[in-house]
Order: structure tokens, then C-alpha cells, then sequence
């Protein structure tokens, strides 16, 4: 399930999710920014039932595509990424020399078609339109770079802000705000824990400085992969994710809680448990 959202003029949201049993349902979010030279913000799910290159299509033709901005290489954001390559031409992909390494142990990228950008650096997507790349407070991967767009001053924060929500509908056609503003807060402190736990372990207060730049950055949009869209949210998420180093650490299921879990499916016809369940 996928749908297409517009947010402002020049960027559209392509939403699809996953539920996670006993949590609620996961925000997997891709992004078209409709700049000069048309950039794709990450590539959906790497599942044989999403096609991401139809989903492209429906809001652009992927042959324009002229940038594919890897926020990092974990499978959710890199489900379409081979196949855009191909039906896109002229694009290049936006990642960090570890992005590229990492992306190497299973697929290379073509070398020639990379853009290696550090946060601090700025990417020209064409006009003097420029994406500024940054490192967000929270990330489960090393090569983890988000980017702040001055034209439209909305903030790609990958992972960071993350949030399961309490329905697919929420989790893919609505907007952070639907969900009342501690349910937003707990829900983010929750995603937090569970990925990014090295928080817990790290000096509060250089954590902390790594919120401020986003504060001075002061967006007018945020747009998670793990979120629907938050527009005018930006303080309050910043605030929650402060918290996030004296919050509860994530305690995962044990073996007997899964032998729980799984008998309360209904098995398929042939007796296997629904892939939705794990």
C-alpha cells in the first residue's frame, strides 16, 4: 500500500509502511524534490511486492530524474535504487564514501555515477538551488547524511523523528500532527530507543550540541522517513528528541513472547504463518 502526497509546490511525498507487530505501523517514506535538476530522496522498501519505479512514475517521468539522494544504505531506503539507475540515465547518487562502501558489499554502485557529499557540503540542484547536508542528532547508520533545502526550508531528516503510528491510514495519507502532541512525543521517544540506542550511552551534552544546529535551522517542514509529514513541529520534535538520552531503553520481545505473538495468527492455507507477521 502506497499513496502519493504533495507538500508545498515542489516536493511530493511517496508513502508506503509496514506494520510492526505489537508496535503499530512504520512510515516508510520516499521524496521527489521538483528542483531544476529533479531530485529523488531515497528509493522504498526492498520488498517484491513494491514497485517503486510505478510509483515514481505517477508523480514524474524517472528518465528526469537528475539526483538520488541515499540518506544511507539500510534496505528501507534503497528498495528502487538499481532500477531508478537504469531507467534514469543521467541521475547520480548523492551518498558519503561509507555510503558507497557499505553499498559495496552487496551491490556496487557505479563509481562513475556517484556524488560523494559530507555533511557540511552543499549540493546545486540547479538555479543556486542548494541542499545543504547535515548529520541528524539520531541515525542507526554510519553514513547517515540529511540535507536542508533553503528554498522551501524544510528538513530531510532520514531516520531522526521517527515515529510509529496507530494506523496504516495515519502512517501514510495523514500528517504528524493527527496524532495528539504526547502521543506524537511518546511514539518518537519510542522510535529513538529502538533505533538509535547507542543514545543511552552517550555524554548528554554532546548529544544536546548536536540539536542545536537543527534549532538555528529553525524548519518550516520536516520530512522523516519513519514520519508522516510535520509541518510547523519542528520545536516540539526538537525538544522530544533531547530526551531521548534519559528515556526508557527499548526491551525487544523474547522467545516466549514470539511463540505468544505467532499464535495468535491465523495460518495461511498452507499452514505457513503471513509474512506480515515477523
Amino acid at each position: 500500500m502506497s499513496i502519493e502526497q504533495r507538500i508545498g509546490n515542489e516536493t511530493t511525498v511517496l508513502a508506503d509502511c509496514l506494520e510492526v507487530p505489537g508496535i503499530g505501523f512504520l512510515t516508510v517514506n520516499a521524496f521527489v524534490l521538483f528542483a531544476d535538476e529533479p531530485v529523488v530522496v531515497d528509493t522504498g522498501l526492498s520488498l517484491p511486492d513494491r514497485s517503486f519505479l510505478a510509483s515514481l512514475g505517477s508523480v514524474m517521468d524517472p528518465a528526469d530524474v537528475r539526483w538520488i539522494w541515499l540518506t544511507h544504505p539500510d534496505r528501507d531506503h534503497t528498495g528502487g535504487l538499481f532500477d531508478l539507475l537504469v531507467a534514469a540515465p543521467q541521475a547520480r547518487v548523492v551518498t558519503t564514501f561509507i555510503g558507497a562502501g557499505i553499498m559495496s558489499t552487496e551491490r556496487p554502485l557505479p563509481l562513475d555515477r556517484v556524488r560523494l557529499v559530507n555533511p557540511g557540503q552543499a549540493l546545486d540542484v540547479g538555479g543556486g538551488r542548494m541542499l545543504r547536508a547535515f548529520r541528524p542528532p539520531l541515525f542507526d547508520n554510519p553514513a547517515t547524511v540529511g540535507f536542508y533545502d533553503d528554498r522551501t526550508q524544510t528538513c530531510f531528516s532520514s531516520d531522526c523523528f521517527g515515529a510509529t503510528m496507530p494506523s496504516a491510514e495515519v502512517a501514510i495519507g495523514g500528517e504528524a500532527r493527527a496524532l495528539p502532541a504526547e502521543d506524537l512525543r511518546a511514539a518518537q521517544l519510542l522510535w529513538a530507543t529502538v533505533d538509535s540506542p547507542w543514545v543511552h550511552a552517550v555524554d548528554t551534552d554532546k548529544y544536546l550540541a548536536t540539536v542545536e544546529p537543527l534549532r538555528a535551522m529553525d524548519p518550516k517542514t520536516v520530512l522523516s522517513t519513519h514520519l508522516p509529514p510535520a509541518v510547523g513541529l519542528a520545536p516540539q520534535m526538537l525538544d522530544t528528541i533531547a530526551e531521548a538520552p534519559g528515556s526508557d531503553p527499548f526491551v525487544g520481545p523474547d522467545q516466549l513472547a514470539l511463540e505468544q505473538m505467532l499464535a495468535g495468527f491465523e495460518p495461511g492455507p498452507d499452514g505457513a504463518v503471513p509474512p506480515q507477521a515477523m
